[in-house]
């Protein structure tokens, strides 16, 4: 969710990280105090890995997910890295006699899972081992639980490497350990050192929409947490030091707060992402090591062997230096030489949508404003949350407190809970009685569509949460708001357990003296209903009655959600439409696309299929690449429908094809091939609203938005 944004901090730290990395391989004070180089090398410098591990979990960890597709990707990526890596350093490896032992195997297979076939390449399995065991646990156990996991991990990692002196003498403890490092070399590796900070990651990013604070307020607190963990992780490093506690000094208890405080701190610093620091940070991680080898055969021949090698600060710096200008002639090579198609297409190329996440904040806000107190909003996501992308919509709306979902069908809600969706949600059609296990096993709440839907539910034997639906004179779906012995009966099932009642108004979009009426009556029946179970002692559940026009003509009514579909998107059904609450609702998408082709035509000629249009002059034709397929109306052909461009509004000529469609330019003589074309929606002065597109095609905007054709590009999310 965090991709797209310019973290500078992120970026430009990448390089810092890269640099005191190789402060680790080259000790730069060892000549001039050793202690000085043990601060800076086992010390200072040891935040570098954990901050890229943390770097990777911002990006990757998250609670939500419509799959596992991006873990993949980071995993097939980073053993793409490794494999490139240990071909590189494969004629190093052979120099130094790696694979001349008796039998290599053994010790090749515990380097290539674990601790790298060069000393500084344990990373990259780390790497992917980490975020795999990261994304498991805070898919299945969320961030609290995922975060203590990890760093128990972390923990049983640390008496493995800092701390191993104090267990290795205990009985069956020092045991184990000592079964372990037959395994791996170190515990500083993808099992125990890398999870924790991939949770780490995680958390900050979600936590980033959430946080009550203003960023400059995060940077101090950061910077303040950064000292004093700083300070605390120095004082431990040299008590352990002093008694000898240490096998390896990687990793240490206030490490973990020490990097998390520092991250948190850049987090401040946003900007136009900088070019290439990210691939340049990386090599510059992979190829130090040959550029000590290189910097040492160099010195060697120019018998400079006493300034760049002896000399423990100029060979750091030489170091950095010749590490960094390779990376960087590399980076700028493959900018250069890349093969086309290695970037990915950002949706944009035909035609797309455009999702204001920042207006559906601000709808929800708006709406949870309107509602009685203690009613919460229930967003209904369903049909693709009306055209949106339930997956985007859903998890930025749970992810700013909302908590309660409705979809319409079973399949919904469990594409919603495999999102990470772990708030209430309500099935609010028909779901074949035999897949109540389902129903159970995700934790969905079903509607009882009428009675002897019930008794098939109860039949299944297995326990599922219901909302009971009433038919207080829709006729559609519901129990009939007289029968209250069969409604109480379902309060008395074994299997069932209802959590909600709720019916649905049929005319409150409409503000006549006979449908107001009509609705009146439906909220008296049912509030009937609910006295007449009260009378007969049967506790009342959540109940809710108001969709969208119910909250905006009827707000006054007292219940526990509104389930808000149309107006969460900020549109009405139809331009028609008057409503007694008059909110601030911002519409949250358009459909925008892009003039494709511009050609001249004379009068007397003809476009389209049908030779639905006839030129009355010479005219200038441009033809945008979106048509019905995509969920543009077919009806709005010939003139029923207009586009803008730029500050023109323009007309829809000819018929409609399934693919594209033609708009009249005549009058407009600066677009040009290129110009982006909105179908529906914008911002400015030219906007074209979704409730006079739909009313133009002779439709709502609940179907207009909810047909929008899947085969388009991926929607762009502001």
């Amino acid at each position: 969710m965090n991709r797209g944004k310019g973290y500078t901090g992120i970026e430009y730290l990448r390089i810092v990280a890269a640099l005191f990395i190789i402060a680790i391989h080259t000790s730069p004070l060892s000549s001039v105090s050793s202690t000085g180089d043990f601060i800076l090398t086992r010390v200072a410098a040891r935040w570098a890995v954990p901050f890229f591990f943390m770097t990777s979990g911002y990006f990757l960890i998250s609670r939500y997910g419509r799959d596992a597709a991006e873990l993949i990707r980071f995993v097939k990526h980073t053993v793409v890295v490794y494999g490139a890596a240990i071909l590189l350093y494969l004629p190093v490896n052979l120099y130094n006699g790696y694979f001349d032992r008796e039998n290599p195997a053994p010790q090749l297979v515990r380097d290539l899972i674990f601790d790298g076939t060069m000393y500084h390449l344990w990373y990259l399995p780390a790497s992917a081992m980490g975020a795999a065991i990261a994304w498991y646990l805070v898919r299945r156990l969320d961030y609290r639980k995922a975060l203590t996991a990890a760093f128990l991990l972390y923990l049983a990692g640390l008496f493995g490497d800092s701390y191993y002196g104090i267990v290795q003498g205990i009985p069956g403890v020092g045991g184990i350990y000592r079964f372990l490092f037959q395994l791996f070399d170190h515990t500083r590796n993808g099992l125990f050192f890398a999870p924790v900070f991939f949770v780490l990651g995680g958390c900050l990013a979600d936590r980033g929409v959430r946080d009550r604070y203003s960023r400059r307020v995060c940077l101090e607190n950061g910077l303040c947490g950064f000292g004093v963990s700083f300070a605390l992780m120095l004082g431990e490093a040299l008590l352990l030091r002093l008694f000898h506690v240490q096998r390896h000094d990687s990793m240490y208890l206030f490490l973990v707060p020490c990097v998390y405080f520092l991250f948190r701190s850049i987090l401040y610093f946003r900007g136009r992402r900088p070019r290439y620091l990210k691939t340049l940070s990386l090599l510059v991680y992979l190829i130090h090591p040959m550029m000590i080898v290189v910097l040492r055969l160099a010195a060697k021949a120019l018998r400079l062997q006493g300034l760049l090698v002896e000399n423990s600060i100029f060979h750091y710096l030489a170091v950095c230096l010749l590490s960094v200008g390779t990376g960087l002639a590399a980076v700028i090579l493959w900018e250069r030489w890349r093969p086309l198609g290695t970037e990915r297409p950002d949706g944009r190329d035909r035609a797309y949508t455009e999702i204001d996440l920042g207006n559906l904040e601000h709808n929800a806000r708006v709406l949870q404003k309107a509602m009685p107190p203690q009613c919460r909003l229930m967003a209904v996501v369903k049909a693709e949350a009306y055209g949106h992308g339930a997956f985007e919509i859903a998890v930025h709306l749970d992810r700013i407190g909302v908590k309660a979902f409705a979809a319409a069908t079973i399949d919904e809600g469990i594409r919603l809970r495999k999102y990470g969706i772990r708030g209430e949600i309500l099935i609010l059609g028909y779901t074949e009685a035999g897949r109540a296990a389902e129903l159970k096993k995700y934790n969905l709440m079903q509607t009882v569509i009428d009675a002897d839907y019930a008794d098939a539910l109860e039949r299944q034997k297995v326990e599922v949460k219901v909302h009971i639906k009433i038919d207080t004179g829709m006729h559609r779906l519901g129990i009939p708001a007289a029968e209250c012995g069969r409604i109480e009966r379902i309060f008395a099932m074994k299997y069932i357990h209802v959590c909600g009642l709720f019916t649905h108004l049929c005319c409150a979009d409409r503000l006549t003296p006979e449908d107001t009426a009509f609705t009146k009556g439906q909220i008296d029946r049912f509030y009937d209903l609910l006295a007449v179970l009260q009378a007969d002692g049967i506790p009342l559940p959540k109940i809710h009655i108001q969709s969208s026009y119910g909250l905006l003509n009827y707000p006054d009514l007292r219940c526990d959600y509104v389930r808000a579909g149309i107006a969460l998107y900020g549109v009405l059904s139809s331009p028609r439409d008057k409503t007694l609450l008059e909110l601030d609702l911002r519409p949250v998408l358009s459909l925008k696309s892009k003039v494709v082709l511009i050609r001249s035509v004379g009068k007397g000629e003809s476009v389209g299929y049908g030779r639905a249009f006839t030129a009355q002059r010479d005219s200038r034709i441009a033809i945008v690449p979106v048509g019905y397929a995509d969920g543009f109306p077919r009806n709005l052909s010939c003139g029923q429908g207009c586009v803008a461009v730029g500050e023109h509004r323009v007309p829809v000529i000819g018929r409609i094809c399934m693919d594209q469609l033609a708009v009249d330019v005549t009058d407009a003589r600066d677009i040009a091939v290129g110009d982006t074309v909105t179908l529906i929606g914008g911002s400015g002065d030219n906007v074209i609203p979704a409730p006079a597109v739909a009313c133009a095609a002779g439709s709502i905007s609940n179907e207009l938005l909810s047909r929008l054709g899947g085969r388009m590009g991926s929607s762009v999310f502001l």
